[in-house]
């Protein structure tokens, strides 16, 4: 497979590609995506075992702050999507300098921005377990943790935009390979950190293994390394190797006002929709604490557990943005409307069968966690309820991808807030209080349904295809 994809036999007026070459240039750039995130998945397991092991407390500490990294992460690569949708647009359009000069800027833009975050998140650590109402024997370990958490929000944020910028230039193998190196990289380096040095045993053969013994902030710190060694790797492939986006002599390092006012127009809405869902998930939080350990533990599991099933969909989303934003800078809005079909019918057949399996395998999953039976049955019992939204969850995660792709960013952030907040927790708060976890996983699984079938309306009726959204290179 190679790595540079020769567009012109899909993007130039007189091609007519069938719908065979379609889904397979689909599969072509959705495969080394898919394989990253189920890789990003199984360290995802890993780290959770390994912190499961350390009891409920550890567990509880760093799920009561995920609803906090997911908000800090979402808005990092809502600001890497401000550059790299250009970037997709820019290059269908065939003006790969000033795709260039877009790389640069969007690399100083994510050192800026992820000081920023990071500085904001420090500030706020010690405070916020305590504000998401967390129990007083979880806060101190989930505060370090969203410290160290906070200081590697720079090297995280580089990471994500040189990896978004490779893959909508096509070039989806090489940040696959290497955010599958950060997730081995995490596991080594959380074994070395979380625990302490010990003896173990291989057919007979005992080996004296190192180990720190920081337990949970080891978890984070093991993280932040790997997200250092992968940045310096995605920044550098970015820079002297990928064959279009490489750095050439004549493309100067300045910022450019039409360049920075696009990706702003592209990134607020895109933030704005991270916040929204960030926000609702830290909402949730609050919902869940009250709860008790045991129904914290099980909620951050279980969501662990589920990404087996959505994260293959978020590697389609993926290649949604890069296809559909190179054929719109290429003028062939007809082939933006059928790769976006073509993406979310894929997204949504793989995960309705990995829902399948998810459903029937939910047990044995969380026996893999967690060792604690309270936290094993709670967690497979909300899982299964989940289950029967990933079809359409598929959907909202695919379709957003192709909007994005497009430059249609406003509209995403519209139907996450009416759904989000108008839907699942109000629903939650009215639920939780009679049936505890299970009713915060119900109003979850309802209103991921109502979510997908409201991004489904938005691609049929097709109006993220017209006007100035779907014009960004042509505005340059």
């Amino acid at each position: 497979m190679s790595k540079e994809i020769d567009w012109s036999l899909y993007l130039h007026p007189d091609a007519a590609p069938g719908p065979l070459q379609q889904m397979a240039l689909v599969l072509r750039l959705s495969i080394p995506a898919i394989l990253a995130e189920i890789s990003s998945i199984a360290m995802q397991y890993i780290d959770a075992a390994m912190v499961g092991s350390l009891g409920a407390n550890a567990t509880a500490a760093i799920g009561l702050v995920a609803s906090t990294t997911w908000l800090f992460s979402g808005v990092c690569v809502s600001a890497a999507a401000g550059f790299s949708v250009q970037i997709a647009q820019l290059i269908g359009a065939g003006r790969r300098e000033e795709a260039q000069s877009v790389v640069r800027q969007g690399l100083m833009a994510a050192v800026a921005i992820g000081l920023l975050m990071g500085a904001l998140g420090a500030a706020i650590s010690s405070g916020l377990p305590r504000w998401l109402h967390g129990a007083a024997d979880v806060c101190p370990n989930a505060s370090r943790y969203f410290l160290i958490y906070s200081c590697a929000l720079p090297f995280s944020l580089l990471r994500q935009a040189a990896g978004s910028m490779l893959q909508c230039s096509g070039d989806m193998r090489t940040p696959s390979i290497l955010n599958i190196l950060l997730c081995a990289l995490d596991v080594a380096f959380n074994g070395l950190l979380i625990f302490p040095a010990r003896a173990v045993s291989v057919l007979g053969v005992v080996f004296a293994l190192p180990g720190a013994g920081l337990g949970v902030a080891g978890a984070a710190l093991g993280t932040a390394l790997s997200e250092v060694v992968t940045a310096a790797g995605m920044v550098l492939f970015l820079c002297f190797r990928s064959p279009i986006l490489r750095l050439v002599k004549g493309v100067p390092w300045r910022m450019e006002q039409k360049c920075l006012r696009t990706a702003a127009r592209l990134a607020l809405p895109m933030a704005a929709e991270r916040i929204v869902l960030g926000g609702a998930h830290v909402a949730a939080t609050r919902i869940v604490a009250p709860l008790g350990t045991v129904a914290v533990a099980a909620d951050s599991l279980a969501v662990t557990v589920e990404g087996f099933c959505y994260m293959p969909g978020y590697g389609i989303a993926s290649a949604a943005t890069t296809l559909v934003g190179q054929s719109i800078g290429a003028g062939r809005k007809d082939l933006s409307r059928r790769f976006a079909y073509l993406s979310v019918a894929l997204g949504m057949g793989i995960m309705a069968f990995t829902g399948v399996l998810m459903f029937l395998m939910a047990p044995w999953m969380f026996s893999l966690l967690t060792p604690d039976p309270a936290i094993q049955e709670l967690g497979s019992y909300v899982l299964r309820i989940e289950a029967f939204a990933e079809p359409l969850f598929a959907a909202s995660i695919v379709v957003a991808g192709a909007l994005r792709g497009a430059g249609d960013t406003l509209a995403p952030s519209v139907l996450n807030l009416v759904s989000m907040w108008g839907v699942r927790i109000t629903a939650a708060m009215v639920l939780a209080p009679r049936f505890g976890l299970p009713g915060v996983w119900a109003a979850m699984c309802g209103e991921l349904c109502i979510r997908g079938i409201l991004f489904l309306i938005r691609l049929v009726r097709g109006k993220w295809l017209e006007g100035r959204r779907a014009a960004i290179a042509a505005q340059r």
